[in-house]
């Protein structure tokens, strides 16, 4: 081997622990500030049944949101896509809002697996629909964005609808927990969305060598023997089942999907391979550091914003630049 071919292998591999280090650090830090700040003093009592639940919650649903912008993002081959942009998250919304609508939460352990489930289902057709409408569009930014408004539409349609519907507490309770909150779970609901997403990941991680060859276009990937439909199909399944189970327990939160894999890119270069796991330790960095920010803001004005807020505010200005930039290169 050349001095000159050693370099070229040692500079991703250098760009690789860079990135996943940076993520470990990430997070780390995150758990660790989150821990030890929030609305109130620190007790251990508070730490331990209120912040450790809520953190690990965080932790969870970030992770599961950024793997879910990694592979939608190479399913589709688009930077902008995202599972709250996409419509995903609204449609696993409508889901869980039918559930709760009907009561069938008040049940016990066969209460606690229904709203995942639903929101799964829910989530799927999202998917579906979007991804089918993307194709015919032939996948570009437009079409695709136009596919995502249309869903998320749809099911806000719906779930109004259905707010209208039940009585003044029940829709106060859909609407707070539509907007994206991080409460501290219950030991079984969080071991539910845990079991979903690890379940969804470990599809994901799996494939992860199998999505790079979707960068060369579906017809490139099966000439090398890649069967794209049969990964399109788990993947849609996987990202279905990771944002459904998060949905369900934490509302719509949006753009972690957008926010972690597009920096984690940036440092360490677009092999899925490498940007898969260090987004999901980002993400979930991310997200926690995102609900501390929700948190300590209630000293400052006495009330509690949404992490959903949070992360929109953040996200929302990438998605312009993002989409500025698709632009710019179509032009």
């Amino acid at each position: 081997m050349t001095a000159a071919n050693g370099a070229a292998t040692a500079m991703p591999r250098a760009r690789t622990a860079l990135a996943l280090s940076l993520s470990v650090l990430l997070l780390l830090i995150a758990v660790g500030l989150s821990l030890a700040f929030g609305e109130v003093d620190s007790k251990w009592s508070v730490i331990v049944a209120v912040r450790l639940p809520r953190v690990l919650l965080g932790v969870v649903a970030g992770a599961g949101l950024s793997a879910v912008g990694v592979a939608l993002q190479a399913l589709l081959r688009n930077p902008l896509a995202e599972p709250y942009v996409l419509g995903v998250s609204g449609g696993s919304a409508l889901g869980a809002v039918i559930v709760i609508s009907l009561g069938l939460t008040e049940l016990t352990f066969v209460g606690a697996s229904l709203i995942p489930v639903a929101a799964l289902l829910g989530g799927l057709l999202a998917t579906g629909i979007v991804y089918a409408l993307a194709r015919q569009g032939r996948g570009n930014a437009v079409s695709l964005l136009l596919s995502g408004v249309i869903v998320n539409a749809i099911a806000s349609a719906a779930i109004t609808f259905i707010k209208t519907l039940v009585t003044a507490g029940t829709a106060q309770e859909m609407l707070y927990w539509l907007m994206g909150f991080l409460d501290a779970p219950s030991s079984t609901s969080l071991a539910f969305v845990a079991a979903y997403v690890a379940l969804g990941l470990a599809v994901l991680v799996m494939d992860s060598g199998k999505l790079n060859l979707l960068a060369l276009g579906p017809s490139a990937a099966e000439n090398l023997g890649l069967d794209v439909r049969a990964l399109s199909l788990r993947t849609l399944l996987a990202c279905s089942l990771i944002v459904g189970a998060i949905t369900s327990a934490s509302g719509m939160i949006g753009f972690i999907g957008l926010i972690v894999p597009h920096a984690v890119r940036r440092i360490a270069g677009p092999d899925i391979r490498v940007v898969l796991p260090a987004s999901i330790i980002g993400g979930g960095a991310t997200l926690v550091l995102c609900d501390l920010v929700s948190r300590l803001g209630f000293r400052l004005l006495e009330r509690q914003t949404p992490v959903g807020a949070v992360t929109a505010l953040i996200g929302g200005p990438l998605f312009l630049v993002i989409l500025w930039r698709s632009r710019a290169r179509m032009s």
